[in-house]
């Protein structure tokens, strides 16, 4: 009789583990409807990050801050650490635009970003992201939820794949890793600040008011400038005399090189042109970026392309982006629009592999 009722006793035990263990396992489709529910249902979100490129020679870091109001506002402000160069993206009740305040230009695209467009610092988009993919998968760190699933821009031939890194406590993104084809991390996105929750209005997402915040800011990062460059006396006179600085793509394609390579004088400075072939036949174009007179929005050919460090405008024979102060253009009939972007990616300066 004791011995039945040990082994009843255990039975129960086991059951009871058994029960209680799984209600401890979330499933992945279980974290997808609170994921889900808790970052679409909000009014909208602010959000802070930090966003390391390495496309390139040599790693680049940005600082990001999004705004985002329900329906389809959206301001995404991205910064290269240790540089005043900027550019800003806004989508208001007059479409999709993108400010370079240092050059006092402002861009409109005739498109519907981000819709057809994700990015990983958008986290609305990083949730359709997952519900897409039919193949996604989760897995379960200590403290963390993993999403491994495909990505969804203009460059997901180049990076396929994303990691979507979700704290378990808060369910919000820690940090999110871009692979490309040999699964090797190409562009993290650390969130250092999420706040849901938050609703801005709509003058909020002028663009002339933006404009004007980031004119403030610039003018601000100048003064702080000049102090520095009177109390460092020649040694900032040599950064003055710095020349133009020249990039070039460090993508390696088999039998393509560098058939010829031009730099002219022109009114604005230096202008550079490079010519790639044999194996796929390329041009690629970089000038300084000069600020323009006006600051009414001007209508630009092709879709936006995120590159993460810029935006670029993409047609289907070129590629045009502006960053750290110099104006690219890459142009060819044989390049795709995926491999023109790859080779937008990998521009290092002073870098030919």
């Amino acid at each position: 009789m004791n011995n039945l009722r040990s082994r009843i006793l255990i039975l129960l035990l086991v059951v009871v583990v058994v029960v209680l263990g799984a209600c401890g396992t979330q499933s992945k489709e279980d974290v997808m409807k609170k994921l889900s529910g808790k970052w679409n249902d909000s009014k909208g979100y602010e959000l802070q990050a930090t966003m390391e490129i390495k496309t390139g020679a040599k790693p680049r870091v940005y600082d990001v801050e999004v705004w985002h109001t329900k329906p389809d506002f959206y301001r995404v402000d991205v910064t290269q650490e240790g540089s005043k160069d900027a550019q800003m993206i806004v989508r208001n009740e007059d479409g999709v635009f993108v400010v370079a305040p240092s050059l006092g230009k402002t861009y409109k695209f005739q498109s519907d970003w981000p819709e057809q467009n994700s990015q990983a610092y958008l986290i609305g988009a990083l949730s359709e992201d997952i519900k897409s993919d039919k193949e996604a998968t989760m897995t379960e760190e200590d403290k963390t939820y993993v999403f491994t699933t495909a990505t969804r821009n203009n460059h997901k031939k180049v990076l396929p794949t994303q990691e979507i890194h979700i704290d378990k406590k808060t369910l919000l993104p820690k940090h999110v890793s871009i692979l490309d084809e040999h699964k090797e991390e190409q562009i993290r996105i650390t969130f250092t600040k999420v706040t849901l929750g938050t609703e801005r209005k709509a003058a909020d997402y002028a663009v002339e008011v933006n404009q004007e915040e980031k004119a403030e800011e610039n003018s601000s990062e100048e003064e702080s400038e000049e102090t520095e460059k009177e109390s460092d006396g020649d040694e900032a006179e040599e950064k003055d005399q710095t020349g133009f600085t020249i990039y070039y793509p460090t993508v390696e394609w088999e039998g393509v090189t560098l058939l010829e390579e031009e730099t002219v004088k022109t009114e604005n400075g230096p202008r550079s042109f490079m010519t790639f072939g044999d194996g796929k036949s390329y041009t690629i174009v970089q000038e300084k970026a000069m600020p323009s007179e006006s600051t009414v929005p001007v209508s630009i050919e092709g879709d936006p392309v995120d590159l993460g460090f810029a935006i670029a405008a993409l047609t289907d024979k070129s590629i045009r982006w502006e960053s750290d102060g110099i104006s690219f253009f890459i142009a060819s009939e044989m390049l795709t629009q995926d491999e023109m972007i790859e080779v937008a990616l990998s521009m290092s300066p002073n870098e030919l592999k």
